[in-house]
């Protein structure tokens, strides 16, 4: 398992950044997010809609991606966006290694397909380490913070 509190979401903000700083358009959502709009658009009919938005940016980030399993239409329209997406920047960030996303998808050829789009066309960074969460934890969990 890749650490938490490393800094995977602030080095995907910083490059987004600086994309936004070379003139592209850029978009940074929480992987849920997408997925959750866009399964609201095949039960409301706004499908098109809906996937135009995270297929437009010259880069399009997701945080947070494989936290949980996903469900088939959650599947279906992450395949679609990528699909979609093709030859367009995408910066993915997760707690997981890419090994681990293969049991999170309900369909494995779904789950193949996507993933080889993901995964051989891409670089990998994997940013292991001591996160910085824990230094921010008071020392005593059973201590309460104070009330203001």
């Amino acid at each position: 398992m890749i650490t938490g509190g490393v800094g995977k979401t602030h080095v995907a903000q910083a490059l987004g950044h600086l994309a936004v700083r070379q003139g592209a358009h850029v978009r940074f959502a929480k992987t849920s997010r997408i997925l959750a709009d866009l399964a609201g658009g095949h039960a409301g009919r706004t499908w098109d809609k809906r996937i135009r938005e995270p297929v437009r940016p010259d880069v399009l980030i997701l945080d947070d991606f494989a936290m949980r399993r996903l469900g088939a239409s959650q599947a279906d329209g992450l395949y679609e966006l990528v699909n979609e997406r093709q030859g367009r920047s995408l910066i993915i960030t997760s707690n997981r290694a890419p090994c681990d996303w293969y049991p999170l998808f309900p369909n494995p050829v779904v789950a193949e397909s996507l993933l080889d789009r993901l995964i051989n066309t891409s670089h990998q960074v994997i940013m292991n380490g001591p996160g910085y969460r824990p230094n921010k934890r008071p020392k005593n969990p059973t201590d309460k913070p104070p009330v203001r």
